[in-house]
């Protein structure tokens, strides 16, 4: 991560689907995907990318106002 300007931040080991989940700090989402995009191309491991947002980002999208016209409106 560091060679992006990134961090992990923690990572937990757990049961099921997932083995691993680590919580990583990057640049923007660009960055993101282009990690995984790597990863994912080696063959090895498979990852997916949850994208968690702030509360700062939720309040930032609850004050946009977009327009939406249902399907068939």
């Amino acid at each position: 991560m560091s060679s992006v300007g990134g961090t992990i931040e923690c990572m937990y080991f757990a049961f099921g689907d997932t083995d691993i989940y680590a919580i990583c700090e990057l640049p923007d989402s660009s960055t993101a995907v282009a990690v995984s995009l790597l990863i994912n191309s080696s063959g090895s491991v498979e990852i997916s990318l949850t994208p968690l947002l702030t509360t700062e980002d939720i309040d930032a999208a609850a004050a946009k106002n977009p327009s939406y016209r249902p399907p068939g409106a």
